[in-house]
């Protein structure tokens, strides 16, 4: 068995296993328990309590299209691990509706909301940790990013809270308290999980296939690389350095992206407290290339 095929069958694994975490969460907290969630999940949970559709339909309806939309602009190989995460979600959430259980948290919304966001965080870093999604909400602001300039993680909050929002048609307000207690826990541990949530991160790679490597990130990522000057201090040889601010999902595309091309690559990843420039925040297509 291949390190790369070990790599990939680990993804799958805790991506299914993160999946299921977050279902379960789903099922047994949020909907039992009418608390509202974020994304399309949160979406889904209105259509439940309003129409009655269950989340499991509503949930592969409503990603399908945007599972579609995102493989025509962003490509096919971008899509593997967000198709399989959004399955494995709506599966696990249909099969723990089936499963007659209930946890007792004494009606205490607090502790309801608290094990909720924690519960439904740690599935979800897991999902994003290895690369996928377990909604089509990325997909939604990565194309409000790229068509409007407006940064990724400013588009998920503008989405969520129309989620949130929606959400009134059946909570109350103070119920949408708690909810959004439990968004926040949400947040925090997702980020403890997957190490950075949407922060960003910067990328110094140095390589002998600095061009190739480049266009690729280009042209497969929209994201603009900066050629640094560097030297070895050993072998007195000079290097193209390069340099690129990228999301913690383009950061582990662009991973995978150079050890395709060159396993012998130097790469250092650190995160970055704030980015100032337009071309960061600019729409990417400048610089992708549609890749079939």
């Amino acid at each position: 068995m291949s390190l790369d095929y070990s790599l990939r069958l680990k993804h799958f694994i805790l991506i299914g296993l993160g999946a299921a975490i977050y279902a379960f969460g789903f099922v047994y907290f949020y909907m039992a328990n009418q608390v509202a969630a974020s994304g399309i999940a949160g979406l889904t949970l209105v259509l439940h309590n309003l129409f009655g559709i269950n989340p499991t339909y509503s949930g592969y309806l409503i990603n399908f299209p945007l599972i579609l939309l995102g493989a025509y602009l962003f490509g096919k190989r971008a899509m593997v691990y967000t198709v399989y995460g959004i399955a494995s979600l709506y599966l696990y959430v249909w099969i723990f509706q089936q499963i007659p259980f209930f946890v007792d948290l004494n009606q205490d919304y607090l502790v309801v909301s608290l094990v909720a966001g924690a519960v439904g965080g740690l599935g979800s870093g897991l999902v994003f940790r290895y690369g996928g999604t377990i909604g089509g909400s990325d997909i939604i602001a990565r194309v409000i990013e790229n068509k409007l300039g407006i940064q990724l993680n400013q588009a998920l909050l503008g989405f969520d809270i129309l989620v949130m929002l929606l959400s009134l048609t059946y909570i109350s307000i103070p119920k949408m308290m708690y909810a959004l207690i439990a968004s926040f826990i949400y947040s925090q541990v997702v980020n403890m999980v997957q190490n950075g949530g949407y922060s960003v991160r910067g990328m110094m790679i140095i390589s002998d296939q600095a061009e190739e490597i480049s266009r690729q990130i280009m042209g497969q990522l929209g994201r603009g690389v900066t050629y640094l000057k560097g030297e070895g201090a050993y072998s007195g040889k000079e290097k193209k350095v390069m340099y690129v601010a990228l999301s913690p999902q383009d950061t582990r595309e662009a991973k995978s992206l150079i050890h395709e091309i060159d396993q012998l690559a130097f790469v250092s990843i650190f995160n970055i407290d704030e980015v100032q420039s337009p071309e960061f925040i600019a729409s990417r297509s400048k610089y992708r290339k549609r890749i079939r």
